[in-house]
């Protein structure tokens, strides 16, 4: 018995160490996830933090770490956080916090209560969020923690800030300020004085706020805190400006941004992160040109305004062609005014929305720069907003949907699609034109005198970027397309980037032509996408008269575009289009049998967009809402924002749903008159006439959702040897 237990034992010792090298190993790949999960937090990478820290989770789990389990949903909230989904957060945080109960870790007990409380005060229930932040207070000072004590003083301080209690907040952020000096934090310290001025600035004792601001303006100089730099310039412009003191004000906001240029100039390879900070410091770049504009500056209240909007733009260009292409210095503008200027056409307008209202800059000729401001008592975003619903349900925008609608529609919208394709088709170009007719008079009437020629420009901020000008309705009943030929910038400084790129960058010849990719094996968010015949019809036309083959139903595949799409002058995609964002379904990749194909290998997004070399001069997307996105400060975040990023010179898009066959027609006429020596915005107009002339697609909705942004390629399109050439 004692050797059969002997050999028991042994066999027994060798499996426990074969389990204890296994378990080993997924304990060191759990340390690794984290880590990694860790690292791609610092590079603000968040979705794949949660990737990381979902495995690390799952090892977690396996191993029976409730530790690290619990480290792990710490880890998945604060990324959710990051993230803005405060409630996928509250679950994961609520998590830790059992976790640290059951394993008796107080201080992970704190940490959780900490965050659970930032989480609702990010959702706006301060009450809810105090309670929280009082639990991690209790806790910080029974394990000895004081800088969690110093942390959940100034949670509690901005809780009681967001409530209106000013006085209670300044109690809690000196607590804060008391603990930091204590235990040498220098940047909570001056975290803590940002705090403390900025409820004074509430309470409006300014000359106190300015003290605090400028001891927390001294602590960052001190510790490189660039960001914390340029939050206290910000600051303390706004409380001079209370004051009445505008120029140091100005002087102050003008550092701001300066700050926040040089964070931005050290993320040039992270677009995304630069757009999330764009919207950061909007807020200083808007209250800098408003008190410009005010002090009657009204050039440099021009060139601020623009310069926060073109920012995210420049440095996409600056890191695809790799130069320098716009200085980081605000204080530089005045030596490159002229510069900016010249490359404008005349009768440029640039839209420039604030608190008070919109203010109009029209460029005239010799760049003389004349202003028009017109005041809204309500949100102007919000107006504007409500007015662009308004003209959309009453031109009858989607009103058509049916199994050829190019729009990747929410599941959510099939049926009221199906219920609106079951009704019969009506093309009369009748609806109630009072939206369209507000538009201009609020946008276009102010400036109309000082437009001279037969083309505008507009400059959109806002809702305004999504506006369909050449619809709008002048005093005399006329469409604006009737009298101008519109195009759109995403700022001033685009076009000159544009014409500043090298001279043998653009392609001079080739088209890509892309129609009616092959999407019956796609299931898009529940949705089984449908073919679209009239877009296989509209690019084989185009071939026929550019003499070029285009890509169709299987051969369109992401790989074949993206292979392709580096090399050519022109580039057409007509495709489903995603309501969101513009992008754009494409074949799959995989030559598999695949009933639901994963996204990355159809979908052509804004990233894959900007990891290819556009040599593009003019980009057509005819898909719905390729003009579609985020509205951020600087525009429209969207796939024709990323194929101007990725070089190309021109992109024409549309700004809703688009009908297949009338959309074939328009095309039709677009490249007839661009093969006849018309520019792009030529062509899009004679385009735009015809179908008002028709008898079947004069309604609006059929020929005004094309608008053309960037450059005006006048290069015109010929046909030699089979192959197309610009000229």
């Amino acid at each position: 018995m004692a050797a059969k237990g002997q050999t028991g034992a042994t066999c027994n010792l060798g499996n426990t160490n074969k389990i204890a090298d296994e378990v080993g190993e997924k304990t060191e790949k759990e340390k690794a996830d984290s880590t990694i999960g860790d690292a791609y937090v610092n590079f603000k990478d968040f979705q794949k933090a949660i990737e990381y820290h979902t495995r690390d989770l799952k090892i977690s789990k396996e191993v029976g770490d409730m530790a690290g389990e619990g480290k792990a949903y710490c880890n998945l909230g604060n990324a959710y956080d990051s993230l803005g989904d405060f409630q996928k957060a509250i679950e994961y945080h609520v998590r830790h916090l059992k976790i640290s109960k059951e394993v008796g870790d107080r201080a992970g007990e704190g940490i959780a209560n900490g965050n659970l409380g930032n989480a609702y005060h990010s959702l706006g229930n301060f009450q809810k969020a105090i309670g929280y932040h009082e639990r991690h207070l209790k806790i910080s000072k029974e394990v000895g923690d004081r800088a969690g004590e110093g942390r959940a003083n100034c949670n509690l301080g901005n809780a009681y800030d967001s409530l209106g209690d000013f006085q209670k907040a300044i109690e809690y952020h000196a607590r804060d300020l008391k603990i930091s000096k204590e235990v040498g934090d220098r940047a909570g310290e001056g975290k803590a004085y940002c705090n403390l001025g900025n409820a004074y600035d509430s309470l409006g004792d300014f000359q106190k706020a300015i003290e605090y601001h400028e001891r927390h303006l001294k602590i960052s100089k001190e510790v490189g805190d660039r960001a914390g730099e340029g939050r206290a310039y910000c600051n303390l412009g706004n409380a001079y400006d209370s004051l009445g003191d505008f120029q140091t004000a100005i002087y102050c906001y003008k550092n701001s941004v300066i700050a926040f240029d040089y964070i931005r100039g050290n993320l040039i390879s992270n677009d995304e992160w630069k757009i999330s900070l764009g919207s950061t410091y909007d807020n200083v770049n808007l209250r800098l040109w408003g008190l410009q504009f005010k002090q009657g500056k009204v050039v440099e209240a021009l060139l601020t305004a623009d310069h926060g909007r073109a920012q995210a733009l420049n440095d996409l260009l600056e890191f695809k062609y790799g130069f320098k292409v716009l200085s980081r210095e605000i204080g530089t503008f005045s030596a490159t005014t002229p510069d900016i200027l010249n490359y404008l056409p005349s009768d440029t307008a640039f839209i420039g929305i604030n608190e008070e209202g919109i203010v109009l800059w029209v460029k005239e000729k010799g760049n003389e720069i004349k202003t028009r401001k017109t005041q809204i008592d309500i949100s102007v975003k919000t107006y504007f907003q409500s007015l662009l619903e308004t003209a959309l349900e009453k031109m009858g925008v989607r009103a058509d949907v049916n199994c050829e609608d190019r729009s990747l529609r929410n599941p959510s919208d099939n049926k009221l699609a199906e219920k609106r394709s079951s009704q019969p088709r009506s093309h009369s170009s009748s609806f109630e034109p009072k939206s369209l007719q507000t538009f201009y008079k609020v946008v276009m009437d102010p400036i109309r005198d000082l437009l001279q020629g037969d083309e505008v420009v507009v400059v959109p901020q806002g809702p305004l970027c999504l506006a369909p000008y050449a619809a709008f309705i002048d005093l005399k009943s006329k469409y604006l397309c009737e009298t101008f030929r519109i195009r759109l910038l995403p700022s001033l400084s685009t076009l000159r980037l544009i014409q500043n790129c090298p001279a043998n960058w653009h392609s001079n010849t080739g088209a890509l032509l892309v129609g009616d990719p092959w999407v019956q094996e796609v299931v898009y968010e529940g949705m089984t996408l449908e073919q679209l015949a009239w877009a296989a019809k509209e690019v084989q036309m185009i071939g026929e008269i550019l003499q070029t083959e285009p890509l169709v139903g299987k051969q369109a595949t992401k790989d074949e575009v993206l292979t392709r799409i580096s090399s050519v002058a022109l580039v057409h995609i007509a495709a489903h289009g995603k309501m969101e964002t513009g992008e754009i379904a494409l074949a799959p990749n995989t030559t598999r049998s695949c009933v639901n194909p994963a996204r990355e290998d159809y979908l052509l997004t804004m990233k894959d967009v900007l990891k290819a070399q556009i040599r593009a001069r003019l980009v057509v997307l005819s898909c719905c809402h390729s003009a579609r996105g985020e509205v951020k400060s600087e525009g429209v975040v969207g796939i024709a924002r990323a194929f101007l990023g990725a070089g190309a010179r021109s992109v024409l898009v549309s700004l809703w749903a688009i009908d297949d066959e009338a959309t074939m027609e328009f095309m039709k006429v677009f490249y007839q008159q661009l093969v006849h020596g018309r520019s792009a915005s030529e062509a899009l107009n004679k385009a735009m006439k015809s179908m008002r002339e028709s008898d079947r697609f004069n309604a609006v909705k059929y020929w005004a959702p094309f608008v053309l942004i960037g450059d005006d390629n006048r290069k015109t399109l010929s046909r030699r040897e089979n192959y197309m050439l610009l000229i």
